[in-house]
């Protein structure tokens, strides 16, 4: 459990926590594991291969793009999560910088402002030598969960 009291991937879920143990086949596919979840940092790590190919052999953008997304919205909801709320995506801006075949990036999610109603959070990916391979702002809005 990191220090905050956050959940990690080998930790116990904290009271109002999003659950994290029960992603979509999408989500796994896309293979973000979370190491960390927060109100205000999200951590995760992808390890990037063919089964994350564009047919030209080169990491396809939605894995980034989804990778950004899932941290933002894991840090919004952990927010929210007090109030009873969730908090989905209404914009995500992804942009490509650097193009992979293979290897580890690290996912980094942290709230650049954080209101009542709607979150902006920025979204750093980078490789295993520090460098930027994608960066993107997502902002959420803040809704009761559907019953």
């Amino acid at each position: 459990m990191g220090a905050d009291g956050g959940k990690t991937v080998t930790g116990v879920q904290r009271p109002g926590a999003p659950d994290l143990d029960n992603a979509s086949a999408f989500l796994a596919a896309a293979g973000l594991r979370l190491t960390h979840v927060a109100a205000d940092r999200v951590e995760g790590v992808i390890d990037l291969g063919p089964a994350h190919h564009t047919p030209w052999g080169v990491v396809h953008g939605g894995v980034y793009t989804a990778a950004a997304e899932s941290a933002a919205s894991v840090g919004a909801t952990a927010a929210v999560a007090d109030r009873g709320q969730i908090a989905v995506g209404t914009n995500n801006n992804t942009d490509f910088l650097r193009s992979m075949t293979t290897g580890t990036v690290a996912v980094t999610a942290v709230p650049v402002q954080q209101g009542r109603t709607q979150q902006l959070w920025e979204v750093r990916i980078t490789d295993q030598s520090g460098r930027v391979v994608a960066r993107g702002t997502v902002r959420l809005q803040t809704i009761q969960p559907r019953q």
